[in-house]
């Protein structure tokens, strides 16, 4: 059995492993691409200005959504201010928590929906919300709402959000370039084309088909590896790892889908705001199917976050 700390360890660990396989892809990806590109464009090998001009294209178009992701998540999810009198237990925990945590506490916000969940957002601890929703904060008790906004504030203090702003440039960068090569690639250069010159786009439209599927899913690992760590964050604050057990296995039986989430806001959730019931479960419950389908989640299965609490002292 581990203890927190060398769980904290081995969790920030395998991210920084995935992160860094990320970058290390996106980079061999991009080199890839624009090659092809330069050479199909202006009939040279030198990928450095499309790779500039891809990263200043999907950089101006996600600078604003990265500065503004709060209230353009608040607005997406349908999400209103909480009242401090409606809601003063929501504002006591995060008091307490974010007093724990030595942040500065986020603005409060609640959906009106049933369903059980909660989401963390903004660029920093500085300029950052946490959102539950109604359903959450009427069903768990006041040490399960520890657990799970403790969770949430670890996410803030890891600057996971920006983390995964910055995955979504890079995997837009590599969407872009490879729509590109798609589009211009598959034109015959007649006339033009040297043995190396076809090596180098036959190479840049596999890596155009490709890179966009494994940069998402090397995206999808970084989210999921990130819940582990919010995991081990939230037992390093509330010492507790008995309450977020609790609050999971509650809301692991609450098969309501949330209604305010889509799939762009969906890896932000405490747990997948998509419930599947049990007979869709049942169906894909096979090893291979299981291990397929996990690659494409935002989240890791809640009984694996449960069995990895379970064995934290």
């Amino acid at each position: 059995m581990q203890n927190i700390y060398e769980s904290s360890v081995n969790s920030r660990r395998k991210s920084n492993y995935i992160v860094a396989g990320f970058s290390v892809f996106a980079l061999v990806a991009s080199y890839f691409l624009a090659s092809a590109l330069s050479y199909y464009l202006f009939g040279f090998y030198d990928g450095l200005f499309a790779i500039g001009l891809a990263l200043l294209i999907t950089g101006l178009s996600s600078f604003g959504s990265y500065y503004y992701s709060d209230k353009i998540i608040v607005g997406i999810s349908g999400a209103r201010r909480a009242d401090e009198h409606e809601f003063k237990l929501f504002y006591q925990v995060i008091d307490n928590l974010s007093l724990g945590s030595n942040i500065h506490r986020p603005a409060l916000y609640v959906i009106d929906d049933t369903a059980m969940n909660a989401f963390a957002a903004g660029r920093d601890p500085d300029h950052s919300l946490v959102c539950s929703t109604t359903g959450l904060l009427a069903n768990l008790n006041r040490s399960e709402l520890e657990a799970v906004f403790a969770h949430e504030l670890t996410h803030i203090k890891n600057y996971d959000t920006r983390l995964m702003s910055l995955a979504a440039v890079m995997v837009g960068s590599i969407t872009l370039m490879a729509d590109w090569l798609l589009r211009i690639g598959l034109r015959s250069r007649r006339g033009k084309d040297s043995g190396a010159g076809i090596i180098t786009l036959v190479i840049g439209i596999l890596a155009a088909l490709l890179a966009p599927v494994i940069g998402q899913l090397l995206q999808l690992a970084i989210s999921r590896s990130r819940e582990y760590m919010a995991d081990v964050g939230s037992v390093k604050i509330t010492r507790q790892p008995s309450s977020l057990i609790s609050a999971l296995t509650i809301i692991d039986h609450d098969l309501e889908r949330l209604e305010a989430a889509n799939k762009s806001t969906a890896h932000l959730y405490f747990t997948n705001p998509f419930h599947q019931d049990s007979s869709f479960k049942a169906e894909f419950n096979r090893p291979g199917l299981d291990w397929f389908a996990g690659l494409f989640n935002t989240h890791p299965p809640i009984s694996d976050r449960i069995k990895a609490l379970s064995q934290m002292s």
